[in-house]
């Protein structure tokens, strides 16, 4: 995953083959790892959980030194090179049964793609992208990964690494390709039900990665696997904040240029880069999930023409926007009820504003079916907002208010109906703007979020038995902020987001949760001012 360093050409009489460096005197062996075997009832996505040692090398290893090594050598980790143009590494032995063998036994696997490099790239890959097609060489290299990845029977839900060899940090122009590139790779894995890797190193592709993290024009990956070879098993590095993937790295820290060439465990030897894992499964959202892939999606109505359209997220902000729907104009207080029915899939439900009945339609993936009726006499009730699963039987309720009296009822889902609203407080026509904020405190339980409209405070009230706890404010100067929305875990990192439209700009701004506040909001998108409502 290095052998860097060539002259940049046109065009390259001769190509260099991924693989390991003969080298110096033997190494200390590295320090073992902990982990947990894998069940052989199927695999799983990977890598897993894992804290320890690993290794890649340029051809899956046999199945005789997997087998050995398993016991003998302090690995428990093992990068493969499953695809890409610049995959020159003949692989005899990757095979389903292969894969399969080695979850089975305990191994975490790093499925890598060596695929096009920077065409300002420092080593001597032969196939590169350019400035100009860095967009959609990103998106076709992880298309290519993932089909890969299924032939070979790698999970949903496997976290693929796009290998992007060290490359000049002088040329800004190539420095913003190669976002581009790692960006639309991690969007399209995500569309494609996978999980996005980056390898590079700590200099060019890692720097970069780092100084883009905070912003919200690129898809950040979410792994991050950086060369170091400074002989040191750790995955802390100064460069890397250590709010920056947590719990999501991997460092390549020696080659066999530095270990002395083949490693040998139980009498079987092998050149390997030795790398240091620290690594758990990405955390799946709640709700908010309506495509079915993985991530928090949004879903809009625009105002002007009634169309519904389905905006998909990426973990970092959102795809274009896809019409799932027409004519919706005659409907108010539509929202996402979650899986009402049970089928694996987000249903929507809205209140026609003629009849003031309240109507269900069950979520495909990717537009809703026919209405059912769930409901008459809503057009007494404000702020219909599904809480998630409040009782605990496995189905989504719904909190409204009186219009009238402005106490709070809660009607709880029954799969293909909803129960009669049990009053559990009142006082809440000084509030506005509800949503369900999932379980935003994480003590097991949904909880509300709603703004106080006298001092735009922003609140969140904790789910109890029967109803909800003592409000805690979350946030501040909240009115000027319009469909304030709850959508779920939306870059999987364990904490229910909030997003919302500013009222005078139109911009839209995802507002990061962090348990028992919410971060400071990262602009989208714009020109959200036609849209409403969100949900």
């Amino acid at each position: 995953m290095k052998r860097i360093f060539g002259a940049l050409v046109a065009v390259l009489a001769t190509t260099t083959l991924i693989g390991p460096l003969a080298g110096a005197p033997a190494a200390a062996a590295p320090p073992a790892g902990s982990y947990a075997a894998v069940q052989a009832a199927g695999n799983v996505p990977a890598p897993g959980s894992y804290a320890g040692s690993g290794f890649d090398a340029c051809s899956a290893p046999t199945q005789n030194l997997m087998s050995v090594w398993l016991t003998a050598s302090p690995y428990r980790a093992v990068g493969i090179y499953i695809s890409g143009s610049n995959r020159f590494c003949s692989q005899p032995q990757l095979t389903p049964f292969w894969i399969t063998t080695q979850q089975a036994a305990g191994w975490h696997l790093l499925p890598i793609h060596m695929g096009l490099q920077p065409y300002c790239t420092t080593s001597t890959k032969e196939f590169r992208f350019t400035a100009a097609n860095a967009a959609v060489s990103g998106r076709a290299a992880a298309s290519e990964a993932v089909a890969a990845a299924r032939a070979l029977g790698l999970a949903t839900g496997t976290a693929l690494f796009l290998d992007v060899e060290a490359y000049s940090t002088s040329d800004p122009t190539c420095r913003a390709a190669v976002l581009s590139y790692q960006s639309n790779w991690t969007a399209r894995l995500h569309d494609l039900g996978f999980l996005s890797g980056f390898y590079s190193s700590l200099s060019s592709g890692i720097a970069d990665q780092v100084s883009a993290y905070p912003s919200s024009s690129w898809v950040r990956p979410d792994y991050l696997w950086f060369a170091r070879y400074d002989g040191i098993a750790t995955v802390s590095n100064p460069a890397i904040p250590a709010s920056y993937w947590p719990g999501r790295r991997i460092k390549q820290y020696q080659s066999p240029a530095q270990t002395g060439g083949a490693e040998t465990w139980g009498g079987l030897s092998l050149e390997v880069d030795r790398n240091q894992l620290d690594v758990t499964p990405v955390p799946a959202t709640a709700f908010g999930d309506f495509g079915g892939n993985g991530w928090s999606d949004l879903i809009a109505r625009q105002a002007s023409t009634g169309s519904l359209f389905l905006y998909a997220g990426n973990g970092n902000g959102f795809a274009a926007a896809s019409r799932i729907g027409i004519g919706w104009n005659g409907m108010s207080s539509i929202t996402r009820f979650g899986d009402f029915n049970g089928d694996g899939r987000e249903d929507v439900i809205a209140r026609a504003r003629s009849t003031g009945s309240l109507w269900l339609y069950h979520g495909t993936g990717t537009t809703v079916t026919a209405p059912v009726q769930i409901g008459v006499g809503w057009n007494g009730m404000r702020e219909i907002t599904p809480i998630g699963d409040h009782d605990g039987d496995g189905r989504p309720d719904v909190l409204a208010v009186h219009s009238a009296t402005g106490c709070l009822y809660i009607y709880y889902g029954r799969g293909t109906s909803l129960i009669n609203g049990s009053r559990i407080g009142c006082g809440w026509n000084a509030m506005s703007e509800l949503t369900g904020g999932g379980d935003f405190n994480r003590d097991g339980r949904v909880d509300l979020i709603a703004r106080q409209d006298a001092t735009g405070h922003l609140l969140l009230y904790p789910g109890r038995a029967g109803g909800f706890g003592a409000p805690v404010r979350i946030g501040i100067g909240w009115n000027g902020m319009r469909d304030i929305t709850g959508v779920g875990d939306f870059d999987r990192d364990g904490f229910t987001d909030v997003i919302a439209v500013s009222a005078t700009t139109g911009d839209l701004f995802r507002y990061p949760g962090r348990g028992t506040q919410l971060s400071t909001g990262l602009k989208v998108g714009h020109g959200w001012g036609g849209m409403a409502p969100l949900f």
